[in-house]
């Protein structure tokens, strides 16, 4: 089991820390799954996860509104992180693509997040597109405002659950003024016959993504998601409310790292003794132990002023993701190291990890776009 002290941390609330035991309990029964189907076995996680609640974190209760608890957030996903990557995704996913609803959605719209919250839908953020993923502000798909409605045309890239989404939240420039000013966001349903799922995109971990083409998709007025032109505004604040879950999903990956570092370098034997006992090795795990702990008090940080009431945390986001996912990958680096042959034979943990990890240093904003943020906000103190 990961080392969980860090759940004593003044961080956390009593509330958290049985949410870390419950899904902990809960994944070592139900993790991981089987990902031959990569759809279908989307398809099942967000479902279970809907059935058993887990979801209801994912976004705000119609009900009872009011704000994400981005603690909460950043636990699940260490968590589900740490016992299946795509668990991980299935969450993540489920939170982003509804995410614009739960910060600016209508009443109305606020509806669709039974379904979310409940694992019967599957949500989507269509944002990136082939030549602006980390320039928000060049997006070309294009929403043309008629007497009812507006209609679609254009294509997104890199689309998480696209093929299999039931709703979609797209970013669009409706043109009430150059750059990021003119950007509105969109609900898009999946049955919609103006959405065509270009192509399938396979990667080296196993995920659902796909390119979106928009063909005179027609959606109605209500459709609009806060005002139009303020798509950039709402594309931020999303993002800037989950970028540091990210990193929490790194520190997932690279606490499973360094439990299967552990177990392996008590067990495996080298010139006489075992790993464990080599101080090149004892090196190699202080290492990695202090570069998990740094990165959880950035993520945790992010999070808990999140919670605290701070309108914005993108400088705190952007350092709690630049770090934690930089970091993960070099601790899963070391992990793949010690493990030896094992390391990158398919199958083996560490080898699954190596592949988990890559990503997370380039969606949601790559790592040299984290460093951008971070520096224009020191140079602007």
């Amino acid at each position: 089991m990961a080392d969980r002290r860090f759940l004593d941390w003044p961080f956390f609330e009593p509330r958290h820390r049985e949410l870390a035991s419950a899904l902990n309990a809960w994944s070592e029964t139900h993790l991981p799954v089987d990902h031959t189907d990569v759809d279908a076995a989307c398809r099942g996680l967000v479902q279970r996860l809907g059935e058993d609640g887990w979801l209801a974190h994912s976004a705000v209760d119609p009900d009872k509104p009011g704000a994400i608890d981005v603690r909460s957030l950043c636990l699940i996903r260490e968590t589900l992180a740490r016992h299946d990557g795509l668990a991980d995704f299935s969450f993540a996913m489920q939170g982003l693509g509804a995410g614009a609803l739960s910060l600016f959605g209508t009443p109305e719209q606020q509806e669709l997040l039974r379904r979310t919250r409940s694992g019967q839908a599957i949500a989507a953020f269509a944002l990136s597109e082939a030549r602006s993923g980390s320039d928000v502000a060049n997006i070309e798909t294009s929403a043309r405002a008629e007497a009812d409605g507006y209609v679609l045309n254009g294509e997104k890239m890199w689309i998480s659950n696209g093929g299999i989404a039931d709703l979609y939240v797209v970013f669009a420039r409706t043109g009430e003024a150059p750059g990021a000013k003119g950007i509105s966001a969109f609900i898009v349903t999946g049955d919609n016959p103006g959405l065509e799922i270009a192509e399938r995109i396979e990667v080296i971990a196993p995920h659902p993504l796909a390119r979106l083409r928009f063909n005179d998709c027609r959606i109605p007025r209500e459709a609009l998601i806060g005002e139009a032109g303020h798509g950039f505004k709402v594309g931020m604040a999303t993002l800037d409310v989950f970028r540091a879950t990210v990193g929490a999903a790194a520190l997932g990956f690279a606490r499973r790292a360094l439990d299967e570092t552990v177990a392996r370098a008590r067990e495996r034997e080298l010139f006489g003794a075992t790993l464990a006992d080599l101080q090149l090795v004892q090196g190699h795990v202080a290492d990695m132990a202090v570069a998990i702990d740094a990165a959880a008090l950035l993520v945790y940080r992010a999070a808990w002023v999140k919670d605290a009431g701070a309108p914005r945390v993108s400088r705190e986001a952007a350092m709690a993701k630049l770090f934690a996912t930089e970091q993960a990958q070099r601790v899963i680096d070391k992990a793949v190291q010690i493990h030896g042959g094992d390391g990158v034979r398919r199958g083996c943990v560490v080898e699954s990890l190596y592949r988990e990890i890559r990503a997370l240093r380039i969606y949601e904003g790559a790592s040299d776009v984290q460093k951008v943020i971070i520096a224009r906000d020191a140079l602007a103190q």
